[in-house]
């Protein structure tokens, strides 16, 4: 099977089991969003789960996966499964022990942690208690989690994709039945939601452990701490948890500058990632995932023409998904949110509010998608100094606009800054990447996204026309409402598939072609 097939194959396979994760999530915030709206309450829930959410995509997702699945990938090409079996032990001995140490550490040290990370919060006390009393009930989800990523880099090496992602159903369902089923049983009823946090990070690991005995990597102790591979890793480790994670970070920024803002600023601003996280997790994280081990393995064999072949297919196929998603969820923004949230404790104005946040973060999602595609590049061919520079730029635009425009624009201002921040970090990972290893395609890369554009604008306008059918700030009216809004979706997709095939689109004719296949076998 071609390269360009396994990458294909890897990120359908992540696609679909994300999708289930993704609308388990949806369930989970459409219950929390009826059961405790966007106040108070949620504001002191979503800043106490920033923190271990936050160091889970820095270093979890982030840093830990770019520096291990390319020197684990290294190590299993060329010495062999039994060495790569030790390092994998060694790597989960010491990771153990640090996350151990650090998940200690954050709950002894909850109150001025979330004292320096939401600074507005003094002027509230009862918000500040509660918050950290939240973030220590829920800060040992991070050891779990990190464990996870480890079991992942390893399976996705192994091209075992569909585990890791579904994992992630799990959080989701504890977080729903801990919400339904214990939220009464609490003075404060949404600790239920963070019991349900720490139940689902460790039915995530015990999730992965079977399939890696299955394939060969049982889990044992092994101290060789001082192994030049583990080094290696630990080293990548550093420089990747800013250049990986420089968009959360990002994220992070600014929900410390919304606890400045007017109370709920901090819940739009999650509702509406939230949203936004929905096509970048099926798409842009599936596709990266998909794409990072194979050209770790390029790198080390020295196949660099491979390797831009790798990534510019990883380019291309993101930039066809992630236009349309992109274009789709500005025009749909608050009637998502009045479909899904408005209702309970959830009113129009909260839907509104909601809505405003996820159209600038989604003016972003092609941006943020190829950076998390570009990044793992530099890191599979061993440079971790460059995505540092360009993420530390990144962020001082970022809070540089977020200052700039949080004034007159409240939350949405920090919905753009992050957006454009991201804009700088995609161009300068473009350029640098291609002063390092030479044109990769560029002009192929630009026209995809100039057929996506134009591909785009009919499927904009009708789902605006659809949409305009009806007020979606009126309560209820369901059936209505998701009607609309689903034959808005189905004609957009028809619309943008249809055009891109008339454009001559080779992502859309590669599409069109695996359906043909598909459907003649059946």
């Amino acid at each position: 099977m071609s390269e360009k097939k396994n990458i294909a194959r890897a990120a359908g396979v992540l696609g679909f089991a994300t999708i289930l994760s993704r609308i388990m999530g949806m369930v989970r915030d459409m219950v929390v969003s009826r059961l405790f709206g966007a106040g108070f309450a949620t504001d002191a829930f979503f800043a106490a789960f920033q923190i271990p959410n936050m160091l889970r995509r820095f270093f979890a997702e982030g840093a830990l996966t770019s520096a291990f699945v390319p020197t684990f990938s290294e190590c299993y090409t060329r010495r062999g499964e039994e060495e790569a079996r030790e390092l994998a032990n060694t790597c989960f001995t010491m990771l153990t022990i640090v996350m151990a140490g650090i998940t200690l550490l954050g709950i002894c040290f909850s109150p001025l942690i979330v004292r320096l990370m939401f600074p507005g919060f003094a002027a509230a006390p009862s918000k500040l208690e509660l918050t950290v009393l939240l973030n220590r009930l829920m800060f040992p989800y991070i050891f779990f989690v990190s464990l996870v990523a480890l079991c992942m880099g390893i399976l996705n090496t192994l091209r075992h994709f569909f585990t890791p992602a579904i994992s992630t159903v799990f959080l989701n369902i504890s977080m729903i039945l801990c919400a339904l089923l214990l939220h009464s049983f609490f003075a404060v009823p949404i600790v239920s939601l963070a019991v349900g946090v720490l139940v689902g990070g460790f039915l995530q690991l015990i999730l992965q452990l079977p399939v890696l005995w299955r394939m060969g990597f049982r889990v044992r102790p092994r101290f060789a701490f001082r192994d030049p591979a583990v080094r290696r890793i630990a080293l990548l480790m550093g420089p990747s948890v800013f250049g990986v994670g420089v968009y959360y970070l990002n994220l992070t920024v600014g929900n410390i500058l919304a606890s400045l803002l007017p109370q709920g600023s901090v819940s739009y601003l999650y509702y509406a990632q939230r949203l936004f996280e929905f096509p970048q997790g099926i798409f842009t994280v599936s596709v990266a995932q998909a794409v990072l081990p194979s050209m770790s393995r390029q790198a080390a064999a020295g196949e660099i023409d491979q390797l831009k072949d790798s990534l510019r297919f990883g380019l291309r196929l993101t930039l066809f998904i992630t236009i349309p998603a992109m274009a789709g969820l500005m025009v749909a923004a608050t009637p998502i949110f009045s479909l899904l949230f408005m209702g309970g404790e959830f009113d129009a104005a909260k839907a509104q509010q909601c809505g405003r946040a996820l159209v600038f973060y989604s003016a972003g999602l092609s941006f943020v998608a190829m950076v998390r595609v570009l990044a793992p590049a530099f890191y599979a061919l061993k440079d971790t100094r460059t995505p540092v520079i360009t993420a530390f730029i990144a962020f001082v635009a970022n809070l540089l606009f977020s200052l700039l425009l949080m004034g007159p624009m409240l939350h949405a201002g920090l919905a753009l800054a992050s957006s454009l921040s991201a804009l700088v970090n995609m161009l300068l990972l473009l350029y640098l990447l291609r002063r390092k290893i030479g044109p990769f395609g560029g002009r192929d890369i630009l026209m995809v996204s100039l057929r996506g554009v134009i591909a785009a604008l009919p499927a904009i306008y009708a789902t605006h026309l659809i949409l305009g059918a009806i007020d979606w700030s009126m309560p209820a009216r369901k059936m209505l409402k998701a009607g609309l809004l689903g034959g808005g979706v189905a004609a957009a997709v028809a619309l943008y598939f249809a055009v891109s095939l008339c454009l001559r689109s080779p992502e859309a004719g590669e599409a069109a072609g695996l359906l043909r296949r598909k459907l003649s076998r059946r």
